[in-house]
């Protein structure tokens, strides 16, 4: 699971927590990271900045670890190049 979209979803959640890329794995949940919604927020703003995708409110919600944020990327990422 260490491709591309994984590793800049790693990226931009260091970037975004102050913490080393080396902290964070997959398979992490926010709770391991000391993420909160507030965080959540700022991590959503930085991914649709980084992937130029727009992450529905809804989905924003449900997402609880590192995994979710990458499935949710490659979900949205699919869904644009296929023109849905």
């Amino acid at each position: 699971m260490s491709d591309d979209i994984t590793q800049r979803v790693i990226q931009v959640i260091a970037k975004t927590q102050h913490l080393s890329p080396e902290q964070i794995r997959p398979t992490s949940s926010f709770e391991e990271l000391n993420i909160d919604s507030l965080d959540g927020i700022n991590i959503v703003f930085n991914l649709e900045n980084e992937f130029d995708v727009s992450i529905p409110d809804e989905a924003a919600k449900s997402i609880r670890s590192v995994a979710d944020v990458v499935e949710g990327i490659r979900r949205l990422l699919a869904e644009k190049a296929s023109g849905a």
